[in-house]
């Protein structure tokens, strides 16, 4: 039986691991749809189409735009499908947006409890986002973990986008760890990949976000329902 790997510091994806992905980001993707389309309701849906989000249902695509990429990502890709503005306007104006949702995005569970708990044992944490780092800190300090958190990394942060190594690698200097001692939580891919391309000790899908269990099984090492049973899996 493999030995599991002593970890010391767990660094967490935000969006449908932290946060609870449908109730967080439905209505701020129909938002931003509507904006890069500049008003007009079908270039809108097509956009939504383009990031994976189903313009009747909500549903996600599990490793999307939407799911997985990062803003100037997701304004290139609606740009190509039509939006009149240019990535130069496009990239800020949705991230006011996405800072502006951080402040009624809905946790998956009490996080301040999880997180002094986990701080308590000593484990470092960090939280590594395909969103930017202003909404990240707002989302942070709102649910009361921002004194808990050695490490923040969005992908406007220097330390290159998912699925690249570099926010892991940032986490570890950041900390003082190897990346054998790193945990790396996320519900899609783009995390998993990130953490397997940085040598993470563990990678940790959860079925709270986008990702399936089919699709998350092949590039974790566990896969849980939501960070709620990480403790029990770490233990």
């Amino acid at each position: 039986m493999q030995q599991k790997p002593q970890i010391a510091g767990i660094l967490f994806d935000k969006d449908g691991t932290l946060l609870d992905f449908d109730a967080s980001w439905g209505p701020v993707n129909r938002e931003v749809a509507l904006m890069a389309a500049d008003g007009d309701q079908a270039l809108a849906d097509r956009l939504l189409l383009v990031c994976g989000m189903d313009p009747v249902s909500g549903a996600i695509v599990p490793d999307s735009l939407f799911a997985a990429g990062n803003t100037l990502e997701i304004a290139e890709g609606m740009i190509n499908a039509g939006s009149p503005f240019m990535v130069e306007a496009l990239v800020p104006k949705i991230d006011d947006c996405f800072a502006k949702a951080a402040e009624f995005s809905v946790p998956v569970t009490e996080l301040e409890p999880l997180f002094a708990r986990l701080h308590g044992k000593g484990l470092r944490l960090g939280i590594a986002s395909s969103d930017n780092e202003r909404s990240i800190k707002v989302a942070a300090e709102r649910f009361g973990i921002l004194p808990y958190i050695n490490f923040i990394a969005g992908y406007d942060s220097g330390h290159g986008s998912k699925p690249e190594a570099g926010m892991v690698l940032g986490f570890c200097k950041a900390t003082g760890l190897a990346p054998a001692e790193v945990a790396v939580v996320g519900d899609n891919n783009h995390d998993l990949h990130m953490g397997r391309n940085a040598g993470a000790g563990l990678k940790i899908g959860v079925l709270s976000g986008t990702g399936s269990r089919e699709t998350l099984t092949l590039h974790s090492d566990m896969v849980l329902a939501d960070i709620t049973e990480l403790e029990a899996a770490l233990a």
